[in-house]
């Protein structure tokens, strides 16, 4: 089987109160090119296997990071997962390649209505202001951060409101479409003039 080109890196501490990560996490999981890690079910220890991690990030072309935001940050267990499996001389620094040239997107949710996150806000910064740490990290490792996608008001949201996200964050990760010189076109009988 081939390796997925997506691999989502899926972080909340209380999965069974999720009302949006976790379906989300699991509607991923049926897409054929993405494979999602979910460290708390993973790492109930919070010992990382870097070496099995790293092997799998070598062979993705998008890293997606999904979580509830959490005090500003993400969760605990993908702090730790950040800080251990992202190593000086792997992932930057002198002989640090090896995320050279993927993409790095950020899938969040927030307590929080749209307008808390802005100058005028309860917050008092928009939402990208709080994922710069995770936009710097894309960016040192040589990574393009995209441009995350994001649900507010997630603990209020509706059924349609968390199905139509869903279906946004599948169709937002979908594969392009091959170019029409590299699909398979069923064979046709040449007719016509000059045929």
């Amino acid at each position: 089987m081939d390796e997925p080109p997506i691999v989502v890196i899926y972080a909340h501490p209380a999965p069974r109160r999720s009302r949006v990560n976790h379906p989300l996490a699991e509607a991923l999981a049926e897409l054929p090119h993405v494979e999602v890690r979910e460290l708390y079910k993973r790492y109930v220890d919070y010992d990382i296997d870097v070496v099995a991690e790293q092997r799998l990030l070598a062979t993705a072309e998008t890293v997606v990071l999904q979580f509830p935001v959490r005090w500003y940050s993400v969760p605990a267990l993908m702090k730790l997962w950040l800080d251990e499996v992202l190593e000086h001389g792997w992932a930057y620094g002198p002989g640090g390649t090896a995320l050279r040239g993927k993409s790095m997107l950020a899938v969040v949710s927030t307590g929080g209505h749209a307008d808390a996150y802005g100058p005028d806000g309860v917050h008092g910064h928009p939402i990208g202001d709080f994922l710069l740490p995770l936009e710097q990290t894309a960016l040192l490792c040589g990574m393009s951060w995209l441009p995350p996608v994001v649900l507010h008001d997630a603990d209020r949201a509706d059924p349609d409101a968390v199905a139509l996200h869903i279906e946004h964050v599948a169709r937002h990760l979908a594969p392009p479409p091959l170019p029409p010189e590299t699909q398979d076109w069923p064979e046709t009988e040449q007719t016509g003039e000059g045929a």
